[in-house]
This record gives C-alpha cells, structure tokens and sequence, in this order.
C-alpha cells in the first residue's frame, strides 16, 4: 500500500506553487490603451505611426515647384494652361482667394536612396482640392487635401534619376467649398487661402501601413462586439500582445512582421482579394459608391472636376484592388466627362466594358422627385437611358437616388416605364419624427405598378467601409423576416471622392474576421449592384413575400425645399410649360411643313439644361448663391431659345406674332387638349383698336378672337364699395367682400353658400419665424407654426371697374423693408365655364429667417385633403392623430391643392409654388422663405406670385384638373391671315382625346429616333412618328378614343414605354383608336405615319 502511484492519476503540468499574484486586467484600461497605438498624439513618435515610412525625400533638388495663376476665377484647361509661363513657388506658399485655380509645375527627381524601394508615393497637401496631370496632359489622380487622399502612387519610370514633370491642377475650395468657421453649410467667403504645407516623396512601410489597418479592425472589435463575447475578448487580447511585441521589439520590421502574424490569428490572410474567394454565404454586400453632388456647396464649374478627381481614383484603385466595384449615377457628369475629360472618359469606358466600373440610376441627374412635372420626370430618364444606351451599349436596370428630399408616388409607374424594376435609396432614414419601418419591401406607385425597394441598413450612402458600417448592415436590417441581405454603400461622397484603398483594405480585414473568428457579418465585394437586386428578385419569386409600402416616400425633413428659392422654382414651372407648347408647336409644323427643320439638337440641349437644374439641391432650393447665378443664365438661354423656335414653328404654321401694321384676324393658340373659353387680355399694341379685352373661346387648337360684349359673356362683372373700407365684387357666380385685402366673405350664388368660416378672413397673409434646429434652406419645424402672425393691410382701392373684370389693389406692409401689392381679380362669368378668383402678389422681401403664406379658411370639412402630384393626385390628412399624420404639417403639391367633402370643395390654384398646409379647415400656401444659409441673399428681391380660389359644387373633378392647367396656360394672341387660318386648325387640332374628362393629352413630340430628326447616337426608325402621352387624373379607370386628322397620315398605331420602345400595336380603326386606362395609369402611345 505505500508508495505505489494510483492508476487514475495523471501527471499535471500546473506547477506546485504560483510563481505569484495574476489580476484581472481592467477591461476598459486595456480596451482604452489600444487607441494610443496609432493616434497621433504624444506617442505618435514612439508608436505604430513613426514607422509608416521608410524614407523621405523634398526640398528644389528632388522637387522643383513653379505655378501659373489664372486671371481672375477662370478655369483654363490643361492645354491653356500649361502654355503660359509658370514662376517659382514653395512649401508654404499661399493661394486663393476662394474658388480660383492654381497650376502648379512640378519636377520630381527619386533620389537614389529610395529608388529601389517597394512603394513610393508623392504626397502633396495644400489643404484643397486637386487634380494631378501628367505631362502628356493625362488626369491620373484627385486630391482632397486636409490630409486625405493626399498621395499619388509614382510611376516606376520615375525611379531613373532623372527629373520627370508633373502639373498639378489646383482648385481653391475644399470638398465641401469655401464655408468660414467649419460649419460647411454656411454662406462661402470669398478670400479663402490656401498653404501649401506639404510636398515631398515617401518610401511606405507596407507592412507597417497594413499593420496600421489591420489594428484598426482588431480595435473596432474589441470595441463594438458585446463585451460577454469571446470574440470582443479575443480581439482585446490580440491586440494588446500586439501592442506588447512591438514594444518588445522596439518597433523593427522583424517585430511589425510578427504583430502581423498575431493579427492573422483573428483576421485570416487578408493580404489579397482571395480573402473573398470562399464559399461562405455573404450577407452583405460592398459597393464603392461615389455621389458627387451636381452643384451644392459649390458651382457646376466645380463639379465638373470633381468627377475627374474622383472617378480617376477609382481607376487606380480598380488595377490594385481585383474585387473593387465602383457605380456611379447621373448621365449628365458623363457627359461632361466625355467633353472635358475625353482620355479618361475612354478609360472609364474600358472599366465599364470590364464590368468593374458600373453606371446606374438610368437618369440625367438625381433630381428631385417632388417639384418636377410627370413629363420632367419621364424626361430624366428618357436622356438618361439613352445616354447610357448609346455610349456604354446598356440600360440601367436599377434607379438609384439615395439623396433626394422624398420620393413622389408616381416614382413607382415612371421607373417601370423607363425599364427599371429596382430602386435604391437611404433617404428616408433621416425622417426626424418617425423611424421609416423596413429595408427591403415592394413600394407600391399611385396606379398600383411596383418596384423592389432596399434602403441601406447603415442608413448611408457615404459608408467609411468601418467595422460597424458592416456589423449596421445586419443589425439595422428591419426586413430580415424576409431577407437578410443589405447593401453596403461605401466612399466619399457629396462633395465627391469615393472609396480609398483603406477602406478596401478594411472591408478585406472585415471579410477575413467573418471567417476566420465569426459574429461580425460576412461581407462581399466583387457583385454589381444589378447582382444584388437580382438575388432580392430571384427570392420574390420563389415565394418570399417581401411588404408592402403604398403611395409617397415622404421624407419628414426638409418641407422647407417646397418654396425656398422662389424664382428658381418660377423658371421650372414656365419652362416645363415652354417645352410642353414648344414640343407641341415644332411637331404639327414639321408635319405640315416639309422644308420646316424640326429642332431636335435645340430641343435637347434645352431639356437637357431644364432637367440639370432639377437635381436634388438646385430646384429645391439648397445650394449656394452661384449656383442660382449658373441656373439663372442657363433659364434665360433656354427661355430666349424656346421664344425663337416657337416663333420658327408658327412661321411653318403659317402664324405670326401681333404686329401694330397687321390688320390680319387674331386668334388664340390653345396649346391644351380641350376647349377654352376666357376673357383675356389683348396685346397693347394693336393698331386702331381701343378695346382691352377680348372673348376667346372655342374647341379647337386654333380660336379666333371675339369682340366684346359676347353673347357667350353671362353677365358682367362688378364692383363697389358697400361700407368704409369694404368692397363687394360680384359676377354671375359669387359675390365677394373684401376688407383691408382679405376676403371676409365669399358667396356661392348658385349654391347659396358661403365658402369663408365665419369671423375668419381668407387671403389673409401670415408670417411665421423660421429658424429650424440646423439646416437652413432644408427644413422648416412644426414648431414654426407656434409664432404664427397675421399682418395687417392697409385700404384698398379700386384699380379696374369692369365691365369684363374687376380688380382691387391692397398694400400690405411687412416690415420697414418688405411689402406686399396684391390685386384681387373677378372677372365676367362665361356660360357654365368655372369662376374662380384671381389674386396677384408683388412682393419686395427682404426678412431674415421668415416664412410669408397665405391662408384660407373654407367652410369645408374632411379629414384629408388632396394635391396635384405627376399624373396624379394624392391625399393627406388634415388632422395630426398620429405622428405620422402631424409629421406632414408641409407638404409638396404643384398647380392645385383641394379640400372637398360631399357636395363641394374648394381649391387653390397656383402659377409657380409648391409648398401647402391643410390643418382642419385652414388651407394654407407657402409663399416666400428667407434662410440665410447656404445662400445668404436665398430669395432677397422682387417677386411676383400669381394664385386663385375656386369653390365647386360637387366633388373634386376634372373641372380642377382643367382649370388649374387653363390657370397656368395663358393663351398667346398671334395673327393668321384668313387664308391661313384653317390648315393652321385642321393640323394643330389633328389629335384629340373624347370620353371620359379623366383623360389628359399630356405631351405631343417627334419621336426620338425618326430617320428624318435623329441625331444618330441610336439606331435611326425609318419615316415620321408622333409621341403622344396621357393619363387618367381622377384615380378610375377611364376610356376613351384618341381621333387623328387625316392631315397627319397615321398608318400604324403603337403602345410604347418612357423610352418609346414599341411594346404592343394597337388596332386603328377610321382614324382613331380606343384607350383604357387604369387610375393614375400614364400611357404613351407611338403614331406611325
């Protein structure tokens, strides 16, 4: 029994005694203690950061530096400029003012002691941005400055020796403009400087700077994983014996090696792109994304090299990354690229056919969904596809627009129309009020067409490829009962940029953790954004029934964009409206007229123009001060060319404007698709005639002009003064009273109603304080309501008398700076035409941060309202049960907005604004704002708004729908000698619609690529064809027939998409044929001739 060893035993390797006491390690002690590893404080020469380079090289022997300094704010190209003479210049040298160009020459020279070094950079900084030519005049690298992106990779040629010359292109702005203070959303200031702080040539540490990349994930894990899992204690761990090696070491190469196989331990091999090669299921998907802003915070002058800048960056990134995937929106910057920028347009084109270099959105620009008409809309992409079809030989599949201020319910039909089933966004994350419930669901448009919606789930579009970008893309996914797939948007962006090869270098070591350690989500780069909707596409149909989400994407944020920048959003309207008549006029005369040249090239450039200025910070109203200087010049010139070719097109029509010596007939040209009857205005230069007004009416396109009195005129208008200070204006249909300006009663007489609440007065002006919690021209906050003013007006006076209209002028002081003239209008009723009553507002404004509307409270009551919208109508509510309801306290609509309840309703038209309120029976129309930044002068000036009230019996109806378009539609007075006058008819009145009054004739054009107008960039259609597009504006299903005039020689009938691809032929049958559309259904239809 003694000494024997028992069987069950087993030799211990823990030693008999402690060697001594082992605590705990502080958890946020040792977590804190990895941030001084790379910071760049004071351990910055004793930490990872002192070992990034190997060697370095500046000062005039191995770089000489000289510039030449453009006059003024020019931007001369590199031919221009390299051809003037250039002086001497120097670290630290300083150049401005803000927004000027500085070309700097640079002869760079490798000394010997770096020449067989691994990586060599050339790091320039002067704090802006930059473009970096070589001396053949190719762009090849954007620089931000700022200290990032600051480097160019140098050629292997310049290892020589000898000198080599480089041109750097040096723009005074940094990426998000010339803002003082750092708060970039500020009016810029205009003598902004620059130094030049750094110029010099590096030798890179390689494994120290993935070292340094490979530490920042470990961090990020120990960080952000839970604390109670082993990962986030792993991480810790790592990355403190990390931190200890290189101590140890004394921060050698050899001891940067091992911290490096320590780090291999958590994140896998991470130095390739076959970290992205295993078979492992992903569920997130990377994308480089760049969006660069048309015009913001700086002018499109900028932008034009913005796109330079950035895209040749991803070009480089793409030859040293494999699995880099880089797509970008917008025709337009295409195109500018292709004009400025030809040698890298064609090695962007080379990236495209690669399949690394990816085109999306299929429209001109992002653009606003919320002000621009259905046809604008339609527009964006008919420019875009084809712009993309006829350069890259492809269409966009998906519609991409994450930055845009909401997205209009008609977005769903519109994108299926243009060819696109998918459509990316992350705006609606930033709503302020409400959390926006799903990620990937079915949005469904206002004629029930849909489309397969995904908001990134890291609620951007500009994603840092960070460690907790990725771990967002699967925590913040709201649809993972469905999929849980995401899609990650990474890069600079806004001011432009795009993905840098950290973050391509983070999203391998982000990939490699997934693998090798787990929890974090696996990510993949290599797919397109096209592959990822495909798999979302593919799942729908094997059976996953992904939500649903009816009607408008409203973003609650940023109401204030509906009205702020008045005039630019006026020159929208009239050029809509200009193209519209324009498209018409030009496509009945180049039928009539064979030697008539449609102008096509005209009309393009003019569209093309048009639809830029609808980008997502132009029309609504949130850029700075030079850009509307750009869109002001760009509106004149469309403006004086339209008023030229319509000219051209009625000399083809045989129709000439009012001439004093012409003693022609006059006629009214009736651009619309139904009858008009009006009383309007004559030319004031109309020899021998004394006579102010006139009776235009008829059901043609073609209306001669009556005299008055008419038989068709019912009665006459009238007016007069019933009480001190109160004047009544009546006609056949109401009877108004107005005091101090404001309506204080308005009777229907054929109803027997009084429309104005009682005690309360309508067109009542109101002012409100407006200083939302940060952006300016954006936002307007609930809480604006709470200051809310009424201003007082002083006496009225009788400006006009009748017999045929009636108008009383009232002046209304604002402030010591600002006033209103308004005009009240009635004029003489006209059969069973709808009467409505016209005000017209000249306004000098000169408020800081307030906010003019008017009012009007109806004896209406209904707990939704409704607005004009593209093609259609949507409501809202008037009450704020919820959330969700108050949140839509401004809210956009375009020529009209409604409140009917059974029986009746009123509605307020307008010519050119776009921002309304209906709160209980209180119909409110925003007016003028005064944000003072980003643009400190944003609507300082004379304005003139046109608006109008009209009351209806019985429901909302076409009666509106008409009315507001006659309202914004005034009919042009020309001369058509007699001669003429019935050809001119029978051609502009050769398409019309019959059935129901739901249906509108919305646009009448050329077809695109007809043999005899194309422009050759698509295949040419042999003969003429007319485009015609309607839609049914009730929200029913409508019939009707489309007749044709045998002038126009129809032979085929086709049913197109946006894009005018023949889909279906329709049955002509006697020059005309049938429609059926379903409610809010927009329908475009192919005439062969």
């Amino acid at each position: 029994m003694g000494g024997e060893t028992h069987p069950g035993l087993r030799p211990t390797q823990l030693p008999q005694r402690t060697a001594g006491p082992v605590g705990q390690q502080i958890h946020s002690i040792y977590t804190s203690r990895l941030q001084t590893f790379t910071d760049n404080g004071q351990y910055a020469s004793q930490n990872l950061r002192s070992k990034m380079y190997d060697g370095k090289a500046s000062g005039e022997e191995y770089l000489k530096l000289s510039v030449y300094s453009p006059p003024g704010l020019s931007r001369p190209t590199f031919e221009e400029a390299t051809s003037h003479g250039f002086r001497s210049t120097h670290v630290g040298a300083t150049f401005g003012p803000s927004w000027s160009t500085h070309w700097i020459k640079m002869q760079v020279k490798v000394p010997s002691s770096l020449q067989k070094k691994e990586l060599l950079e050339l790091h320039w900084d002067a704090g802006n941005e930059g473009l970096i030519w070589t001396e053949d005049g190719d762009p090849v690298q954007g620089l931000t400055g700022g200290g990032e992106r600051i480097e160019w990779i140098l050629p292997d040629s310049f290892r020589d020796g000898s000198f080599h010359t480089i041109y750097i292109e040096m723009a005074c702005n940094s990426m998000f403009g010339n803002a003082p203070g750092g708060d970039s959303i500020q009016p810029p200031t205009r003598n902004r400087y620059f130094t030049l702080s750094t110029a010099e040539i590096v030798a890179v540490n390689q494994e120290a700077r993935a070292l340094y990349i490979d530490f920042w994930i470990l961090g990020d894990a120990a960080r952000e994983f839970p604390e109670n899992s082993w990962e986030e204690h792993k991480a810790l761990q790592i990355g403190n014996q990390i931190m200890d090696r290189f101590e140890k070491g004394r921060g050698s190469q050899e001891s940067i090696i091992e911290c490096r196989k320590l780090a291999k331990e958590y994140l896998g091999d991470v130095n390739s792109s076959k970290v992205y090669h295993s078979v492992k299921e992903p569920v997130v998907y990377a994308i480089g994304h760049c969006h660069i802003d048309t015009c913001w915070l700086w002018p499109w002058a900028e932008t034009k090299r913005k796109i330079a800048r950035s895209w040749s960056n991803q070009c480089n990134l793409m030859e040293r990354y494999p699995e880099h995937r880089f797509t970008c929106s917008q025709a337009q910057q295409y195109k500018w690229l292709e004009h400025f920028y030809p040698k890298l347009f064609d090695r962007v084109k080379t990236k495209i056919k690669e399949g690394r270099f990816q085109p999306v959105g299929g429209s001109w620009v992002e653009h606003d969904t919320n002000l621009p008409s259905g046809e604008s809309l339609i527009r964006q992409f008919l420019y875009g596809q084809r712009y993309f079809e006829s350069r890259f030989g492809q269409r966009c599949r998906t519609f991409w627009l994450p930055d845009t201020f909401g997205y209009s319910s008609q977005l769903p039909q519109v994108t299926r129309l243009a060819g696109m089933s998918r459509f990316f966004t992350q705006k609606i994350s930033w709503n302020n009020i409400n959390n926006f419930p799903h990620t990937t669901f079915k949005w469904i448009g206002l004629d029930n067409s849909q489309v397969l919606c995904h908001m990134a789930p890291a609620n951007t579009y500009t994603a840092e490829a960070h460690f907790g970008d990725v771990n967002r893309s699967l925590s913040q996914n709201k649809s993972m009962d469905q999929d849980p797939r995401g899609l990650l948007v990474f890069g600079k962006g806004d001011g432009g940029g795009g993905p840098t090869w950290e973050h391509l270098e983070k999203l391998r070591r982000c990939r490699g953790m997934s693998d090798t350690t787990g929890l974090l989500p696996r990510v993949k780069m290599g797919d397109s954004v096209d592959d990822f909707y495909d798999k979302l596409e593919k799942k729908a149909e094997q059976g996953t029934n992904f939500v649903t989400w009816y009607g408008e994407l409203y973003l609650e944020l940023h109401r204030g964009t509906y009205t702020t920048q008045a005039k630019n959003k006026w020159n929208n309207r009239k050029s809509e409206i200009l193209m519209h008549d324009l498209e018409y006029l030009a496509t009945m005369a180049s039928i009539n007229d064979c030697s008539y040249e449609y102008p096509k090239r005209d009309i393009d450039d003019m569209w093309e123009g048009i639809l830029l200025c609808q980008f997502h910070d132009c029309l609504p109203g949130s850029a700075l001060e030079m850009c509307y200087r750009d869109s002001d010049r760009l509106y004149e010139g469309v403006f004086k060319m339209g008023k030229k070719l319509a000219k051209d097109a009625l000399s083809a029509l045989g129709i000439g404007r009012v001439e004093p010596s012409k003693c022609k007939p006059l006629a009214a040209i009736n651009t619309l698709p139904w009858p008009r009857a009006e009383i309007t205005k004559l030319p004031d230069h109309i020899e021998g005639s004394t006579d102010e007004y006139c009776l235009v009416k008829g059901n043609s396109s073609m209306i001669e002009v009556q005299t008055l009195p008419a038989d068709n005129v019912k009665t006459t208008a009238s007016i007069k003064q019933i009480s001190q200070g109160v004047f009544q204006l009546s006609n056949a249909h109401y009877k108004v009273e107005v005091e101090n300006g404001s309506i204080i009663s308005l009777v229907d007489l054929t109803e027997d109603r009084e429309i104005v609440v009682k005690g309360s007065k309508a067109n009542q002006f109101v002012i409100f304080d407006d200083k939302p919690l940060y952006w300016q021209a954006w936002d307007v906050e609930v809480f604006h309501l709470d200051t809310r003013k009424e201003l007082q007006s002083g006496p009225s006076k009788i400006v006009e008398s009748g017999p045929y209209k009636v108008s009383l002028m009232t002046e209304t002081k604002i402030s010591e700076r600002s006033w209103i003239k308004t005009t009240i209008s009635l004029g003489a009723s006209i059969d069973d035409q709808p009467s409505y009553l016209e005000m017209k507002s000249e306004v000098e404004w000169r408020e800081n941060m307030k906010f003019l509307k008017v009012e009007f409270p109806v004896e209406v009551m209904n707990t939704e309202a409704s607005y004009e919208t593209q093609y259609g109508i949507i409501k809202r509510p008037t009450h704020y049960n919820t959330n969700w309801d108050m949140a839509k306290f401004e809210v956009c609509c375009h020529r009209w907005a409604d409140l009917s309840e059974n029986g009746y309703g009123v509605s307020i038209l307008n010519d050119s604004k776009y921002g309304f309120a209906t709160a209980g029976k209180v119909m409110r129309l925003s007016l003028l704002r005064a944000p003072k930044a980003p643009d400190a002068h944003a609507d300082m000036g004379r304005h003139h708004i046109r608006y109008a009230i009209l009351p209806h019996a019985g429901p909302l109806d076409d009666r509106t729908i008409r009315t507001a378009r006659n309202f914004n539609h005034p009919m042009p007075i020309v001369t058509v000698p007699t001669a003429n006058l019935s050809s001119a008819s029978d051609i502009l009145s050769s398409i019309s619609v019959q059935g129901s009054k739901a249906l509108v004739l919305d646009t009448i054009k050329r077809g695109e690529d007809d043999e005899d107008i194309s422009r050759g960039e698509l295949p040419r259609r042999e003969g003429k064809s007319i485009i015609i597009r309607l839609y049914e504006s009730l929200g029913g299903r409508a019939r009707g027939v489309v007749r044709l005039g045998r002038v126009l020689g129809v032979k085929k009938i086709f049913k197109t998409n946006a894009l005018e691809d023949d889909e279906e032929e329709i049955e002509l049958e006697k020059d005309s044929f049938k429609i059926e559309l379903r409610g809010f259904e927009v329908a475009t239809f192919r005439l062969q001739l």
